[in-house]
């Protein structure tokens, strides 16, 4: 089984400062310490998952495409230094409009992963700046690590046991 680590987008990835709903390229911003922390948990021997609540979709504030154009560049920088993120994975539900099972703190999307990738929980983490990333985590067994929003990636090395 492979080990992996699980990243909220907004807040984790992405500067979310001054904005609630990050879907265009112009927006993207990538934190400090993002690049550096990726390369280095990928040395560690983890995957990287993504796992994000895109509710905008459903308040038609945004679409799918938006949320797959600014993952597509993600994509594109993280591979210009080296970095593959293995799968981005979003709910594209709110609760205000519907329910669903994948929105988080429910953990479907982070279960799909595990089945996928067959990833060991024991040996995974979540980081996130929310609650809801953190109790989607516990749910399925993973060790969690909440961080301040837009906080340096860098700073949770040290409390990650490879």
């Amino acid at each position: 089984m492979q080990k992996a680590i699980f990243l909220d987008r907004d807040g984790v990835l992405l500067n979310d400062a001054g904005r609630y709903y990050i879907y265009k390229i112009d927006d993207i911003k990538i934190n400090n310490g993002v690049i550096d922390a990726l390369k280095s948990l990928i040395n560690m021997g983890f995957l990287l998952v993504v796992i994000s609540n895109q509710g905008g979709i459903a308040k038609q504030i945004y679409t799918k495409e938006d949320v797959e154009n600014i993952h597509s560049e993600l994509k594109r920088q993280f591979k210009i230094e080296g970095i593959d993120i293995k799968e981005y994975y979003y709910c594209p539900h709110h609760s205000d409009v519907e329910k669903c099972l994948c929105r988080k703190p429910e953990p479907l999307l982070i279960e799909k992963a595990l089945a996928r990738f067959n990833i060991d929980p024991n040996k995974s983490f979540m980081i996130g700046d929310n609650k809801k990333d953190i109790d989607a985590g516990k749910r399925v067994g993973l060790s969690c690590i909440k961080i301040k929003p837009n906080q340096n990636l860098l700073d949770v090395l040290p409390h990650i046991n490879a």
